[in-house]
């Protein structure tokens, strides 16, 4: 029962492992940019879109997905992905076990600046405290930006894609003199070790 059971989770990771995205295994473009915007749900992620075509000056190419992995069909057609944004939406406990479980189909190179995570409704009264914890320490534990999008009006959709626009051009070598990885540590999440420490107040 236990080879069983290690040969099933071998296949498991060897199948994870063949389907994960790869930041540097294809050519970048000149002038052009690729992001990938990954919302289980799909309700932001077509505006966002949409917002982000509107400012761009260069090409862009935007894929939208609801998880990963991506299908391998059309691996050798696809661009190379400058910059992955996990969105997930703070009223939906799926949406973030969502964004958890496709984590692992991208290579550990994306966490080197190219990985951006951004939940929306996070006003939202019933949004309990300990999923806006949860995706806190994970972007922090992953060393990524964390960015808070208000989806539900033009401006707030506006706002979110300009945040967006400016770390994807370090992502995909756009802006001389900055990389990807020095504009993640200057935006990166972090979580105050006296965080977990009961408060007294």
């Amino acid at each position: 029962m236990y080879v069983m059971m290690s040969h099933a989770r071998f296949e498991e990771e060897a199948e994870a492992e063949a389907a994960r995205l790869r930041p540097f295994n294809k050519l970048p473009s000149l002038d052009t940019a690729s992001i990938l915007l990954v919302e289980y749900e799909e309700h932001f992620q077509q505006s966002l879109a949409e917002a982000l075509v509107e400012m761009a000056n260069i090409t862009l190419n935007v894929r939208l997905s609801k998880n990963l992995p991506l299908p391998a069909l059309n691996d050798e057609s696809r661009p190379r992905i400058d910059l992955v944004v996990i969105i997930i939406n703070l009223t939906s406990e799926l949406s973030f076990h969502s964004a958890e479980a496709s984590l692992k189909y991208l290579d550990p190179g994306y966490f080197l600046g190219k990985v951006c995570f951004m939940v929306t409704n996070a006003r939202n009264v019933s949004v309990p405290t300990e999923r806006l914890d949860a995706v806190r320490k994970l972007a922090a534990s992953l060393h990524s930006p964390l960015l808070f999008a208000e989806c539900m009006t033009p401006d707030g959709v506006s706002t979110a894609a300009d945040r967006l626009w400016t770390i994807l051009k370090a992502a995909a070598g756009l802006v001389p003199m900055t990389t990807s990885l020095y504009l993640s540590n200057l935006t990166r999440c972090t979580w105050p070790p006296d965080m977990d420490q009961p408060s007294f107040d």
